[in-house]
């Protein structure tokens, strides 16, 4: 049997959950003689590389092995719940913000926050059959519930039994970083694996790190009724992105009353009768916060432990499992995908990287064939309002290796729907090399940038350029004419006096 697992607060929405992804009568199957394919961690590479060798319908014996919940962070404590907040943070957002459409707001939003929560946990335990423990079953797969650890080369031991294997992928994940600050763990923290399990709103929150999870759950909670500090260590909040975009974020941030501590280092933390009080430097100036709550969003840390890759002959270092540009381990048989060995942590490139595997695992015979993740064009979006999304490379990468670059950038208060919309704080910025219409890069800052970055990526991945962006019609009016007007401001630069003089006799034979 199973070993019993407990989402917190156990209702009935969690309990439905838990009976999809990690059933306490679940019985473990008896292994095969050999498999052809071993998957230890069922989150987004996991089930996606264990589906997709079983869906082909050629016969292959697949195994998947998870310790803890199928579907992983994205479905448990990531993009669904976290989603599902931030969706009802811009309800009330949107509420406040009515009176410039004409809309008389309410003297004060009423947010309920237990029911915020309580519509997050309802929608997640009816998204997570798709990642359920019977579906995959379904599918022909031998689904394992314990802790997997390699007995050698080419075995894996779980719940006692040995699975022997030809090939195995390993696509355990990450978890949430914990930082060395003396005190922190006694005063008690959250992170985005306990953070989804509150009912009663934190009447003051402290969000540690500036990145995109710190920066989403910060305008989330605030949104929804929270004083929230955002401590930071960097000059920016999220530094790692475009200049100008995280500008735009920043800005809007302390237009909200989000209080943001910049520049910090964090000397300790204690418990008082006033709250949980963080000591910290702010520009090397000693200052403190006092709140109720601590979020922890300062990175992530790879899931190696108990795995016993010594073993299996599999290399790791702090930044998780050692693979090379076709997701293979030191261990030739062994490949891993996702957050456990990539720089992208994101849903959807684990996802592009376990189709990667499947081919390179299953369908490259002496290595004929394979793919390469470097070839992968990688799209990301962060979820904060407005949102930030970015494909290719950024104008200091180009820089960086010497390309002679332009940059074409397109504000939204120029864009005809984005002004009815009331939402011009964004912009287009769209990179490619002198002389050409190859698209190097772009970033995008809108309120759904998330959404328009794909047009871009479609046309990078086809080879596509500026000037076909500018022959595509698009409808009128979308947020996505940004995008045209981008590339029309490219066409204008061909323009040159030559090619006046051209159009001119042009004209006068026509």
């Amino acid at each position: 049997m199973a070993h019993p697992v407990t989402v917190l607060p156990f209702d009935e929405a969690n309990q439905t959950l838990v009976s999809y992804v990690h059933p306490a009568d679940w019985v473990n199957p008896k292994p095969a003689d050999l498999y052809d394919l071993v998957v230890v961690g069922a989150g987004t590479a996991g089930l996606v590389t264990a589906a997709g060798a079983a869906g082909l319908g050629l016969g292959l014996k697949v195994a998947l092995v998870e310790r803890h919940l199928m579907g992983g962070d994205c479905l448990n404590v990531g993009c669904v719940p976290s989603k599902c907040i931030i969706r009802s943070a811009r309800v009330a957002a949107d509420m406040r913000g009515a009176l410039p459409f004409g809309i008389q707001p309410p003297a004060s939003v009423a947010v309920d926050f237990p029911a915020v929560m309580a519509r997050m946990r309802k929608l997640r335990a009816g998204i997570s059959h798709h990642d359920s423990v019977q579906r995959f079953a379904n599918l022909g797969i031998d689904v394992f519930l314990g802790d997997g650890r390699f007995l050698g080369d080419r075995t894996l031991q779980v719940d006692g039994k040995t699975l022997p294997f030809k090939k195995a992928v390993i696509a355990t994940g990450a978890r949430a970083a914990r930082p060395s600050i003396l005190g922190l763990a006694e005063v008690g923290y959250l992170t985005n694996e306990t953070v989804f399990s509150l009912t009663e709103t934190p009447r003051r929150l402290a969000v540690i790190g500036g990145g995109p999870i710190g920066c989403e759950l910060a305008q989330a909670f605030h949104r929804l009724g929270c004083e929230v500090t955002l401590i930071h260590r960097s000059s920016h909040i999220l530094n790692k992105e475009d200049t100008d975009a995280a500008e735009v974020v920043q800005q809007v941030f302390v237009q909200e009353g989000i209080r943001l501590v910049l520049n910090a280092q964090i000397q300790r933390a204690e418990a008082t009768a006033m709250g949980k009080v963080l000591h910290l430097l702010e520009d090397g100036t000693p200052t403190s916060v006092t709140v109720d709550e601590i979020l922890v969003a300062t990175g992530r840390a790879p899931n190696v432990e108990g795995l016993n890759l010594e073993a299996a002959g599999v290399a790791y270092h702090d930044r998780g499992v050692q693979v090379n540009d076709y997701l293979q381990t030191t261990n030739p048989k062994i490949f891993a995908a996702g957050d456990i060995c990539m720089d992208w942590k994101f849903t959807h490139a684990a996802d592009a990287a376990a189709r990667l595997v499947i081919k390179n695992t299953l369908f490259a015979p002496f290595g004929l064939g394979r793919s390469r993740l470097s070839q992968t064009i990688m799209p990301w979006a962060t979820y904060t309002d407005p949102e930030i999304a970015h494909v290719g490379m950024y104008e200091a990468e180009a820089q960086a290796k010497g390309m002679q670059v332009n940059t074409i950038k397109v504000s939204f208060n120029s864009v005809d729907r984005a002004i009815v919309d009331g939402e011009e704080n964004g912009f287009v910025k769209i990179m490619h090399p002198k002389g050409s219409d190859k698209i190097l890069g772009a970033t995008i800052v809108a309120r759904h940038a998330g959404d328009l970055i794909s047009e871009i990526t479609t046309a990078m991945v086809g080879g596509l350029g500026l000037n076909s962006l500018s022959n595509t019609i698009h409808p009128y009016p979308t947020q996505a004419e940004g995008i045209k007007k981008a590339a029309d401001a490219y066409r204008r630069t061909l323009l040159t006096p030559k090619t006046k003089t051209l159009l001119k006799v042009l004209s006068r034979f026509s």
